[in-house]
This record gives structure tokens, C-alpha cells and sequence, in this order.
């Protein structure tokens, strides 16, 4: 019997009784076993996934997660490696864009993945610089003599959500309430930042493995979003990663110099052209790459 052919086997919901099979898939393809990671996109998201015909778990899966009616993005686009180059991820992908509607769509692509990308209608917008390293506070890290430090808090979800979630509205102009309720059982600590008892930032710091990620993180300014990387980064006692946009060159450099060089870069891409809701240029780092 001819073998059935990978790209024409059908797309599946995934759950979380999948995640064993998404982390047997993101091993063979040298990613992290990040279990916390695929359960929260799992739970917040959409999984989509190909069985694989050999009956060896997965041969690929993607992560759909909706802001609204609006917004949505594409993350963790995986193939297994004896099924590469058969069409999987095209398939996976055509499938998220069509779950997605009329939202605007996004991702994150390494040079392996854009090709592909680009040809199903994506266009790079921008780029991401991932910074990974031990973070060293030393003096100045808010910024250096002569700069006054901005303050930044625990938040507190009784207090803070609705202010955080409206903050962030703006910024993704999109609703992402849900995820950020998650935000406070799934961090190791959120923190906020103000002025005139108004929020004008927050940040949070959770950890995956070896690791603790600095993200998201929104601010009004340069001042205020070291202030909050600092005091989201300075007690962790393990190499900590955050990614940057492209146009965050001094920011780039100030954690370069804190002992967090860059260590990567992805194209951030969008579907068709379209112009992204909401203001991002107080979106200084974001949650993951699965989520923009």
C-alpha cells in the first residue's frame, strides 16, 4: 500500500493530553521541552496539529491565538524532521489563516521559516532581537547617574487588572484581558509602573526551563521600560531573555551592556500588507514570540 501522503492527512484541535507529543516534536526539532510554554497556548490558544502517519506522535502543529475580532497570532509552527519539506507547514499555516477570519495576522520567523512565510502572503515589518545573558544590575542600571529612576511596583490583580488590560488595549488595539488574568498565576512577578497614580507601564517575568523571560513589557518611554527590566530581571539567578523590537537600539545596547547581548534575530511578519491595530511603539517586549 502506497504511504499516505503527509500534506493531505487531516488538521486536528489539539489539547492538553497533546503536550507530551508537542514536546517529543519541539526535541526533534532542537527546541526546548518547555511543557508551561505549550500548556498556557494550549489553554489560551488554538492548537492545530498533523498526526503522523507512522504513528510516532505529531508531524507538525501551530498555535492560533485570537486578540478579539481583531488581532490574532501564529506561533509554534513545528514539522517533524523526517516529514520536512512535504508541505506540512503549509498546510498547518493555510489552516490558521483561515481559523483566523478577518483578523489581522502576525508572526515571528527565523530565516529558515520566512521563505515560506513569504510566499503565503507575509511581509516583514520589523525585526525582533532576542538579548540572552545573566543580568548584572551594577550602578545605573535604571539608566546612570543623573537620570532619575522611575519607580515601578508589585501589581496587584485586584487592583491593577483593569488599568493593565485598558493600558494594553491601547497598545495591541485589541482585547487581551484573558491572557493577562493568566499573566498573574503563569509570571514570576508582574510589575506596574506610574505617574499621577495612572498606569503608564507594566512588565512581567516568568520562567521556562533554564531560563527566566522578560516579556512583555509596555512603557511609555525608554526611562520607564529600563525601570522595569531591571527590577524584573535583577534578583533572577539564572540567564534571562528578552525580546526587543528593531527600533529599540538604545535599549538593545543598555541590557548589552548589563550582561544580556543579543543573541538572535526574527522577522516580525504580518498577512497581506495590513497595518497592525493599536499603537505599538510602547511595545517594548514582547510576551513570546508564539504571541507577539
Amino acid at each position: 500500500m502506497k504511504p499516505a501522503d503527509p500534506s493531505s492527512l487531516p488538521v486536528r484541535r489539539l489539547g492538553l493530553d497533546d503536550v507530551p507529543r508537542c514536546l517529543d516534536l519541539a526535541q526533534d526539532r532542537s527546541w526546548p521541552r518547555e511543557e508551561r510554554k505549550w500548556r498556557l497556548l494550549l489553554e489560551y490558544g488554538e492548537g492545530f496539529g498533523i498526526d503522523a502517519p507512522d504513528g510516532d506522535g505529531l508531524a507538525g502543529t501551530t498555535i492560533l491565538t485570537r486578540y478579539g475580532g481583531t488581532a490574532a497570532a501564529v506561533g509554534m509552527m513545528l514539522v517533524a524532521s523526517r516529514y520536512s519539506r512535504r508541505g506540512l507547514g503549509r498546510r498547518l499555516l493555510n489552516h490558521a489563516l483561515a481559523e483566523a477570519g478577518d483578523a489581522t495576522v502576525f508572526l515571528c520567523a527565523t530565516e529558515y521559516g520566512r521563505p515560506l512565510y513569504e510566499k503565503l502572503g507575509f511581509e516583514t515589518v520589523g525585526m525582533i532581537h532576542a538579548c540572552v545573558g545573566r543580568f548584572d544590575a551594577g550602578d545605573g542600571a535604571h539608566g546612570g547617574p543623573g537620570r532619575e529612576r522611575s519607580a515601578t511596583r508589585l501589581a496587584e490583580p485586584g487592583r491593577d487588572l483593569a488599568a493593565l488590560c485598558a493600558l494594553d488595549a491601547e497598545v495591541f488595539g485589541a482585547d487581551r484581558s484573558g491572557l493577562l488574568a493568566r499573566l498573574f498565576d503563569f509570571a514570576e512577578q508582574v510589575r506596574v509602573a506610574g505617574r499621577d497614580g495612572e498606569i503608564t507601564g507594566y512588565g512581567a517575568s516568568w520562567r521556562s526551563g533554564d531560563r527566566v523571560f522578560v516579556g512583555p513589557v509596555v512603557a511609555e518611554d525608554d526611562e520607564t521600560a529600563r525601570a522595569l527590566v531591571a527590577d524584573l530581571a535583577r534578583d533572577t539567578d539564572v540567564r534571562i531573555r528578552i525580546d526587543l523590537g528593531g527600533g529599540r537600539t538604545e535599549l538593545i545596547s543598555w541590557i548589552s551592556g548589563h550582561g544580556v547581548p543579543q543573541s538572535s534575530t526574527t522577522a516580525f511578519m504580518v498577512h497581506g500588507g495590513r497595518a497592525l491595530p493599536g499603537d505599538r511603539s510602547r511595545l517594548v517586549a514582547s510576551f513570546m514570540s508564539a504571541l507577539g
